[in-house]
């Protein structure tokens, strides 16, 4: 079994192989599914929040209230 690292060095010399034009087109569409990953996360961050919300779970104060919350 491959380790992480050996496996990420054949995935760039797989890209590096590529043509240039290849390389680019690759490079988008990486670019626009990480993006997509992204916004799912945000998306699955903020559904969390407004249920804490709904549950009562969220406290609202001053950033010292936060500091002497952390102390207790």
């Amino acid at each position: 079994m491959l380790d992480q690292s050996s496996t990420f060095q054949q995935a760039i010399e797989a890209v590096e192989a590529l043509s240039l034009s290849d390389q680019e087109v690759l490079l988008a569409v990486l670019q626009k599914r990480l993006a997509h990953q992204r916004r799912k996360a945000l998306v699955l961050e903020i559904a969390e929040v407004r249920q804490e919300y709904t549950q009562g779970q969220v406290q609202f104060g001053s950033v010292a209230d936060f500091l002497s919350e952390l102390d207790t």
